[in-house]
């Protein structure tokens, strides 16, 4: 037994190979259940450390560490589930708990990825990951009632970590900043109901729930309880709304709402590029030597019989290297990692990590890698029906969202086509984040003309439904109402390039309606239907409109509503462009101006807990039969 120099025992980990070591016992010895004793006389790193068990400290020392190697594994997917003798009442501590490694008896599905879907895949794990985290039940009582020190260790893989052994490429892909940022922004999960059909909808936090059901007629939450509760205190106190004074106060203030414009530095503007790049990549790897030897061990284990050359395992696992040195040092690093999976121990009593047998005259001769002989850790590589489900659901929404690039929309739609094959039908769990849905497509083109202060030539549907051809300045995005909007400066003819100036709007008359200049247009993202981005021959001078200005250019007429709520501050009256704001007791009364009733209706109740009164009465009786609609439906399909 190795002695410290405190007279305490010390773990040998010459290798860093000691959880391989388990893996490999528990491996051969399937499916035979191996006590405590057993394991720490066959792992050689155990032995060395812990012998035979043969007291209390060594028992005590051995189950620490055992459990910490269990859950490293357990966190890349490969599971060692335990169980207890009917005897186990008379032992003493960990002395006589079996252990075994948990195969499982479905099977995994196995797919070969392209070096082009890479990129696509690791966004759509991200997306599925934070989705099946988010989904998981809350684990706080029962962490409260465990012990500080007691070993977490699942009993079920972490879903998706088997996608590892077959696309190890994952690890060393870059996610964008802004889908991160959008994806761990809604860090909740529910099951919604939509006609029938089940979707997973991550959202930000209650209200945004209670938003995104209220505009999807015919929509109810399944699960959690958590938020079915959440959503029926809003209905209750919808319901119970009073009639709000609709007089405005001498003091009020505007409500600037955010847009994307040309003044505004915007996260995806060349600015922001560059100081992106300085930060650290995204990419979600452990990168540790043992978790790239389990991922290797399972990847060769699910190709028998093929052959991979040295310098693609190395860009596999390790990453693209810069030059041909860095080469040279990643294709040394795989070797070494090939020798260790495959060396026995000296002694022969213990078990060593040969997973496989190696074609060493290939390796030798050609660099070039095939494995034979598995231990059957193959039935752990590859993903499980589940959990490709929620891959092919995470795939189908990025391809249709604009969270990812066109070009990756585009492969994105392509590798969905694949990995439907491979989903039963009516089992994938479709997915939606709240909000996102609504995002046009046209947004991405249009936010690149503002970040690069370029023209636009765009075709859109005008107000009778023909199609026109303009030539024109994108000034701002901004939401109202739950809608895109676009303000484009019309007045381009100086910066219009020569083939383009047949596009450029001459009217420059005067708007009875507000008293200004024809030179602003504002429509909504969705009717742009083809759109590009123009360089100028000149600098465009676009004149600044506050959003409040350009509501108005949006539409003729509309509902002046108010609505009063109990605290000052709140951050939703913020999305409100062009919203007045007045002291009103502890809260504040909001005035603005109406174009959708039906999308007032769904703001008032999805707020409810922080809205009292509302105005006019024609909107306070729709919010009220809608909200007492609601809890009716959600009565009537609990019974």
């Amino acid at each position: 037994m190795a002695e410290g120099t405190s007279g305490r025992r010390r773990f040998s980990d010459k290798w860093g190979k000691h959880e391989l070591d388990v893996l490999a016992v528990l491996s051969s010895a399937f499916p035979q259940w191996l006590t405590s004793r057993q394991i720490a006389q066959r792992v050689k790193a155990y032995a060395d450390s812990y012998g035979e068990l043969a007291d209390q400290a060594a028992k005590a020392a051995f189950a620490k560490q055992f459990q910490r190697d269990r859950a490293k594994l357990a966190a890349m997917g490969i599971a060692i589930e335990s169980r207890q003798p009917e005897y186990s009442s008379k032992s003493e501590g960990q002395d006589f708990a079996s252990y075994r490694l948990q195969l499982g008896d479905e099977p995994r599905i196995r797919l070969m990825f392209e070096p082009e879907d890479m990129p696509v895949l690791a966004a759509a794990n991200y997306l599925a990951r934070s989705m099946a985290i988010s989904s998981e039940p809350d684990q706080s009582q029962i962490a409260q009632r465990a012990s500080r020190t007691t070993p977490r260790v699942p009993q079920t893989p972490i879903p998706g970590l088997g996608l590892d052994s077959i696309a190890p490429g994952l690890g060393t892909q870059h996610i964008p900043d802004s889908l991160v940022k959008v994806i761990d922004s809604r860090r909740f999960a529910a099951t919604v109901d939509v006609d029938g059909e089940q979707l997973n909808v991550a959202y930000t936090d209650s209200d945004d729930l209670a938003m995104y059901v209220l505009e999807h007629p015919g929509a109810m939450i399944v699960s959690p309880q958590e938020a079915v509760d959440a959503y029926h205190r809003r209905l209750h106190a919808a319901s119970q709304f009073a009639l709000a004074d609709e007089s405005a106060g001498p003091v009020s203030a505007s409500v600037v709402s955010p847009s994307i414009s040309r003044e505004v530095s915007e996260p995806g503007d060349p600015e922001s590029i560059k100081a992106q790049n300085k930060k650290s990549s995204s990419a979600f790897q452990t990168g540790s030597e043992v978790d790239r030897r389990l991922r290797l061990m399972l990847f060769l284990s699910a190709h028998l019989g093929e052959e991979f050359s040295m310098s693609e395992l190395a860009v596999r696992f390790i990453g693209k290297p810069k030059n041909d040195d860095e080469l040279k040092k990643f294709v040394s690093i795989i070797h070494k990692d090939i020798n260790t999976l495959t060396t026995v121990s000296d002694d022969g009593e213990m078990a060593g990590s040969q997973f496989f047998d190696i074609d060493w005259p290939l390796l030798d001769s050609e660099g070039i890698v095939s494995a034979t002989n598995s231990l059957g850790l193959e039935r752990l590589a590859g993903i499980s029906p589940q959990y490709l489900s929620m891959l092919t659901a995470s795939v189908s929404y990025l391809a249709h969202s604009p969270l990812l690039p066109d070009k990756q929309r585009t492969q994105a739609e392509s590798l969905y086509m694949r990995l439907r094959r491979h989903v039963t039908p009516g089992q994938t769990p479709w997915l939606s984040l709240t909000g996102y849905e609504l995002e046009p497509r046209s947004f991405s083109v249009v936010k690149r003309a503002i970040n690069t202060e370029s023209l636009l030539d765009m075709e859109y549907t005008d107000g009778t439904g023909r199609t026109r051809r303009k030539l024109v300045a994108p000034a701002k995005i901004f939401i109202d109402e739950g809608v895109y909007y676009a303000a484009v400066y019309t007045d381009v003819e100086s910066a219009a390039p020569k083939e383009k100036k047949a596009y450029v709007s001459k009217d420059k008359t005067i708007d009875k309606a507000n008293g200004k200049p024809r030179t602003w247009q504002v429509l909504r993202l969705a009717r742009i239907e083809k759109a590009e981005v123009v360089k100028p021959v000149q600098a465009v001078d676009v004149p600044n409109m506050p959003v409040s200005e350009l509501r108005k250019w949006s539409f003729d007429n509309g509902t002046e509503a108010v609505f009063i709520t109990d605290q000052a501050d709140l951050p939703f009256i913020k999305t409100l462009p062009g919203a007045t704001v007045e002291q009103c007791g502890a809260g504040e009364k909001v005035h603005l101006t109406v174009s959708s009733d039906s999308w007032f209706v769904a703001f008032c109740i999805a707020h409810a807990r922080h809205i009292t009164a509302v105005a006019p009465e024609t909107l306070r009786t729709m919010i009220i039969a809608r909200a007492e609609r609601e809890l009716s439906l959600s009565a009537n399909a609990s019974k």
